[in-house]
């Protein structure tokens, strides 16, 4: 699994999970239970992860849809 954006907005990562999942490419969120030890407010960023073999076309997906990916 590589990382392919790193986010604290839900709104990102809910609309980057829809478009990946619309190409067929799999992806899976990391550190969603995080909030616990946050106490709720946000602060740390949950990661997108997908398979290395996926990753350019997965990383093309969110630039074409102007989504910031930090790379």
């Amino acid at each position: 699994m590589k990382e392919l954006l790193r986010s604290t907005d839900p709104t990102i990562l809910a609309f980057a999970s829809a478009l990946l999942q619309g190409e067929d490419i799999d992806c899976f969120e990391l550190d969603v239970n995080m909030s616990i030890l946050e106490g709720g407010i946000g602060i740390f960023p949950r990661r997108m992860m997908v398979r290395e073999r996926d990753y350019h076309r997965a990383l093309r997906v969110l630039r074409d849809n102007e989504i910031p990916t930090g790379q």
